[in-house]
């Protein structure tokens, strides 16, 4: 069986686990036409037949860059024809290399079998349905939910009906125009190397998709190789929350909020989990609230994208709502806004890294006090997120790690830490991913938003507000001002300057940034990974000596070239917090302007 926890496993990506990819328009189209031979989809073969009648070679030079890789969180990627793209022949290939590898590495695999899921996504259901028959036609039993479901109630349900893996059908908050293949190992976390790099592997050796093993959906429903998971399920994931919480209830007093699915698959299972904790004020989205593959009301599913919440704010500020929480439409982000008067919006949309160490503070603070706590409490967070974590840590006796970017390895080190995983008390990432406790070993945006409403409770009965609190915590270990700058860089020309910034960085590394010394520099493509106790990734780091760090990075989801910045300016006694933010921001705005004249190829600051 293939270990779950190790704490130094490789994170590169599988690269290179098909041939080549063509290199002459000739090998191009010949690729092309053996794509289309082998493919089980109509619409997707008449999509190459069609580019291949109009000789649109660059079209096909993407469909055929290379096989889709197993990165941040599975396969992802856009949908449509060929080998590099989310499509029937992809996603049984995918399913067909997991059965081979829990069949050889788990001897009871087929029994206990694989927990399958999906989202509200175009194509879900079709790449769901073919992955349940791969998987059947291996022989391997299938746990079934038979409605798109979020993903942490996907991850919960592997756990709980104790199966070998679980696979889910999921593009989280990308655009309409991706899809997605995430996998969970033995554990319940997601796989990680060595057995991502394993399925790949089979994944390639599989063959033609035409001769894999596959039983028709129906019939492996009667014979009893799909096992239609009940709502019980449902109830159990429920109740485990409900066991986690460390709120009051009834609470000691109820906000009013609103909430929005974002066109996903969450909003009755979000609002049944703030029910059950005593939160009746609630509000939903009605335009938001149904799943749709579409996102017709907005024009990027992910809560952290603007405008992604005006219609929530909207709903907001007419039932002078406290709250404002937002799912993506997987539901495992959530993001939160908070009514605040000196807003143009009537609200402020916290950051990822403000709820993460609201959330850190509470669970701390609370489980200490109701007596909770584990013994050897333990907290997580990656290495782009704010280091607040550590410090608030520090005050409550917690072990603070962190980790690459991506909650698979957020749970990895936990495991580390302890086996059992009863140590973890909260983990997150400033991507608005949070996990707060045991119940799933991913992003919950369910049990997190629990979390939120709970200790929104708790503020409003001593007459504040979470924004009061965070303000609290900034006097007390300094203002982490944070930012993200991303670069779309879409299509293969993008993967090369991405390829070529980091490149430039690493050949010529900045002495100084924006004027400032370089203190230190971590490359975790090389041995600094080593040195530093994490996995090899494609990360460089730099620590100013003004105490100002600077991280870049190429997503693992999303065509994009990402910087993350992070200042911190401690707050003297006779002035005010925002005095303390604006110094940090005025440092964060001047590395922005750098960072993006460095990766439009304007210097690198030496």
């Amino acid at each position: 069986m293939l270990a779950q926890a190790s704490a130094r496993r490789s994170e590169a990506a599988v690269h290179s686990m098909t041939p080549d990819a063509p290199g002459s328009d000739d090998e191009l189209f010949r690729a092309a036409e053996a794509w289309i031979a082998d493919d089980p989809d109509p619409t997707t073969r008449a999509e190459l037949r069609a580019l291949i009648d109009a000789g649109d070679a660059a079209a096909l030079a993407e469909r055929f860059a290379g096989p889709m890789e197993f990165g941040t969180a599975g396969l992802r990627g856009l949908l449509g024809a060929g080998p590099a793209r989310m499509n029937l022949a992809t996603i049984s290939r995918a399913a067909a290399g997991l059965a081979r590898q829990l069949i050889a590495d788990l001897p009871d695999a087929r029994q206990r079998g694989v927990l399958v899921g999906r989202d509200g996504r175009r194509m879900s259901p079709e790449l769901a349905r073919r992955t349940a028959e791969i998987l059947a036609g291996h022989g391997v039993r299938v746990h079934w939910l038979e409605h798109p479901s979020p993903t942490p109630l996907c991850a919960f349900a592997h756990r709980h009906l104790r199966s070998a893996a679980a696979a889910v059908v999921t593009a989280s908050h990308n655009p309409p125009e991706y899809n997605g293949f995430k996998v969970y190992g033995l554990a319940g976390d997601q796989i990680v190397p060595p057995q991502d790099h394993r399925v790949a592997e089979l994944m390639v050796a599989a063959g033609p998709v035409a001769e894999l093993p596959r039983a028709e959906f129906d019939a492996a429903v009667a014979a009893d190789l799909v096992h239609l998971a009940g709502p019980e399920v449902e109830g159990a994931y429920l109740g485990a929350l409900d066991l986690q919480c460390v709120g009051v209830q009834p609470p000691p007093a109820e906000p009013t909020i609103v909430l929005t699915a974002l066109h996903g698959v969450g909003a009755r299972l979000v609002e049944a989990a703030l029910r059950r904790r005593g939160m009746t004020r609630l509000v939903q989205v009605a335009e938001q609230a149904e799943p749709d593959g579409e996102f017709p009301t907005v024009r990027f599913p992910n809560p952290e994208e603007p405008g992604a919440l005006d219609l929530a704010l909207r709903y907001g500020r007419d039932a002078k709502a406290d709250l404002v929480l937002a799912n993506d439409p997987d539901t495992d982000r959530l993001c939160v806004a908070v009514a605040d008067a000196a807003s143009e919006s009537g609200f402020r949309v916290l950051t990822g890294n403000e709820v993460g160490v609201l959330l850190a503070d509470w669970l701390l603070t609370r489980r200490a006090e109701n007596g909770t706590l584990p013994e050897r409490p333990f907290v997580a967070t990656t290495i782009v997120s704010t280091t607040m974590l550590q410090r608030i840590a520090a005050a409550h006796g917690a072990t603070c790690a962190e980790t690459l970017t991506g909650f698979k390895w957020i749970w990895e080190a936990a495991l580390a830490h302890d086996p059992t995983g009863e140590s973890f008390v909260f983990g997150f990432e400033e991507a608005l991913g949070y996990c707060v406790g045991t119940v799933v070993r991913d992003k919950d945006g369910i049990g997190a938003a629990q979390a939120v409403a709970e200790c929104a409770a708790a503020s409003m009965a001593r007459g504040r507000t979470l924004l009061d609190r965070l303000d609290e915590l900034t006097r007390e270990h300094g203002a982490h001002v944070t930012r993200q700058v991303s670069t779309v860089l879409p299509g293969l020309d993008g993967k090369a300057k991405m390829a070529a910034v980091l490149a430039r960085m690493r050949a010529e590394p900045p002495e100084h940034i924006a004027g400032v010394a370089v203190a230190r520099a971590r490359d975790l493509g090389g041995p600094d990974a080593e040195a530093s106790g994490l996995p090899r990734s494609d990360v460089l780091t730099w620590w100013l000596a003004d105490g100002t760090r600077l991280i870049l990075r190429p997503s693992g989801t999303e065509p994009k070239l990402k910087s993350y910045i992070e200042a911190r300016e401690p707050v003297a006694a006779d002035e005010t917090v925002a005095a303390a933010v604006a110094r940090a921001n005025a440092r964060v705005d001047t590395l922005a302007q750098w960072i993006a004249q460095a990766v439009s190829g304007g210097g690198n600051g030496r």
